[in-house]
């Protein structure tokens, strides 16, 4: 069983995301729970919980706050939000898990499941400080590896290239990472950071284009002096992007 405290000031909230994990998380026990910076503190201490669902916005103080009094992270963490877009976009780019206010069970369920799955508390420290610097001002995104956690500025990435469902991101420091998700979630991910999928195997950061070379669908010529094809149906969006960059 995973021995879960659940902090959040709204008894509305705790009550829903308690009932949820009761029907839907056979897996999850609820051993308690906090409303507030102080009273969940004070539980985390007593209760050593393997799971917290954390709300950010509290009457006396913040998730970040609460976390900060905290001497060493043992537990997995499921943060409760309802920040807006931008904010959301932070949690994404940080690797940090987060479920959205009002709780949806399929939400729920899906958090749980991603956090089981990974067996161990991996970086959760380095996650947070990306988390909250990207709060901010989006910077850094967090890329899983082999070796753990690797948290890149965004700015620092030329191009990323499918392999299948490997991607490999090209850094304009000339370094390749390869990483087991799909070009698809890096587009996502990235398309408001611009960059454009000129191709079905090609991200690129339209920051590092040179040169476009005309043909059928032609090529870019990027900084790092790889060649990118462009597929015939990407042309026109590509050129309108690249005279409005």
């Amino acid at each position: 069983m995973i021995r879960t405290l659940i902090i959040d000031d709204e008894t509305n909230s705790r009550m829903t995301s308690k009932g949820f994990l009761a029907k839907y998380c056979p897996v999850v026990e609820v051993i308690g729970e906090a409303d507030g910076v102080k009273s969940g503190q004070e539980a985390i201490k007593q209760l050593k919980p393997d799971l917290v669902f954390l709300d950010i916005q509290m009457q006396d103080g913040t998730g970040f706050d609460l976390l900060e009094l905290i001497p060493s992270i043992h537990f997995k963490l499921i943060f409760v939000t309802s920040f807006d877009q931008y904010a959301i976009r932070a949690f994404k780019y940080s690797a940090v898990d987060y479920i959205l206010k009002p709780v949806d069970p399929d939400q729920l369920v899906a958090a749980v499941s991603r956090l089981n799955s990974t067996g161990v508390i991996s970086s959760i420290d380095n996650k947070l400080n990306i988390l909250i610097s990207n709060l901010r001002n989006i910077e850094k995104i967090a890329i899983p590896t082999n070796e753990g956690m690797r948290f890149v500025k965004i700015d620092d990435i030329i191009r990323c290239e499918s392999d299948s469902c490997y991607t490999t991101i090209f850094m304009k420091n000339k370094e390749k990472i390869m990483v087991s998700k799909t070009l698809k979630e890096y587009e996502l991910l990235l398309s408001d950071m611009n960059f454009f999928r000129v191709h079905k195997s090609h991200l690129v950061n339209l920051k590092y284009v040179e040169k476009y070379i005309q043909g059928e669908g032609g090529y870019l010529v990027m900084e790092d002096k790889s060649h990118i094809e462009v597929s015939r149906r990407k042309k026109d969006d590509l050129l309108a992007l690249l005279n409005n960059f």
